[in-house]
């Protein structure tokens, strides 16, 4: 196969750049996470109902820090609240969808508190050539297209960096100083021509753990652990409780199960405005199949699923049902299911999803004012000071 001999490249994951075959072993090791284990999802199990979101069940959000003290906490009733973000460089693909499907799950069953930070902050500071006004307009349509996901909205607070800041900077400041610029280099790989926004963000990402007196348990993809390991390292200090986190893999980009669906290869990702025509011709073009080169041989020897993106997207995001996705697995495996069959399943269950997705944005649209400003939990939070 094609990808076999990138498992044997290297690879670099950081909070703005995830490049090369990720191994997710290592990454346990050198962020210092526990992989999830069965006497824990046994107990999320119980306290979910027996539903254990799908993400969970395939091993797709896989490690964590501290999960078994949010889950005392909501035992014993103090509860906890749940944070994700989304820095808005452009508009939304797939994959920027699939923190924030989990923590929907997560509020749905355990009715948490959700706040949800679009970091347009970081997005201006992070690109050296970009232009306020587009990270402006590009910030007002994911909010809608984040909106439109139906959390519910009495307990939902999403707001933009530069607009909540009013409330939040005596806190930024107190973040601030625990912090040496020598720790923000170590932790982040600052450099000497880093500029001084970049370096300050992190403060920001860090002060939303501490928006109620509950835990925070932040689920986020693996590339995020940097800014909560320096939470756990000051939170107790300004009297607050450190992070926990639940740490998810990436989406594999269309190419290719080895990497991340990147919003710099535009043709290859998947965008939340692509009409059926664009979703058909992308996933036929460059869906990376597990198949063999011929019908002949792919029904004598079968397919792979496990570095076929299309079963993997199946498997992550479009198919909640464990016996159909077997079904699916076990006739790509024996040949049976071709690898055009198996991308045409993707292609219809996708398009469904984003004609859906779009029918509630223009819904979404006019009630986008609860979620930042009206609803219960975001009325509360513009009546604090930090």
């Amino acid at each position: 196969m094609e990808e076999s001999h990138r498992t044997k490249e290297t690879f670099n994951v950081t909070p703005w750049e995830v490049s090369g075959p990720v191994d997710y072993d290592k990454l346990l090791h050198q962020f210092g996470v526990k992989r999830l284990d069965h006497i824990l999802l046994s107990r999320v199990k119980k306290l979910s109902g027996e539903r254990l979101h799908p993400m969970i069940r395939r091993n797709f959000v896989y490690a964590h820090r501290d999960l078994d003290l949010i889950l005392n906490d909501y035992e014993s009733g103090k509860g906890f609240f749940i944070y994700t973000g989304r820095g808005p460089s452009g508009p939304m693909h797939i994959g920027h969808l699939v923190p924030l499907l989990f923590n929907k799950w997560l509020q749905d069953t355990f009715d948490l508190n959700l706040h949800i930070q679009v970091t347009d902050d970081e997005k201006f500071v992070y690109k050296q050539d970009a232009k306020w006004e587009d990270i402006d307009h590009h910030t007002k349509q994911n909010l809608i297209d984040i909106a439109a996901l139906g959390f519910n909205p009495d307990k939902t607070f999403i707001f933009r960096d530069s607009e909540y800041i009013k409330n939040t900077y005596p806190l930024l400041l107190k973040i601030a100083k625990k912090i040496t610029l020598s720790t923000a280099r170590a932790t982040f790989g600052f450099q000497n021509e880093t500029n001084l926004g970049l370096t300050f963000y992190p403060v920001y990402q860090i002060a939303t753990t501490f928006f109620e007196e509950k835990r925070c348990l932040v689920p986020c993809a693996i590339d995020q652990d940097p800014y909560f390991r320096m939470q756990r390292d000051i939170a107790e200090s300004l009297g607050f409780k450190k992070t926990a986190t639940l740490y998810s893999k990436f989406l594999p980009s269309l190419t290719g199960t080895y990497g991340k669906m990147s919003s710099s290869l535009a043709d290859t990702a998947i965008w939340l405005d692509d009409d059926e025509k664009k979703v058909k011709n992308k996933i036929n073009k460059y869906a990376f199949s597990g198949g063999q080169a011929t019908v002949e041989e792919h029904r004598r020897m079968g397919g792979n699923p496990e570095v076929d993106v299309s079963f993997q997207w199946l498997k992550i995001l479009f198919e909640p049902s464990d016996p159909k996705l077997r079904v699916i697995e076990h006739d790509y495996h024996t040949g049976k299911l071709l690898t055009g069959e198996l991308k045409q399943i993707l292609i219809e269950r996708v398009n469904s999803f984003l004609i859906a997705h779009r029918e509630k944005r223009k819904r979404t649209e006019k009630e986008l004012d609860r979620y930042m400003y009206s609803g219960k939990l975001a009325k509360q939070m513009w009546g604090k000071q930090f």
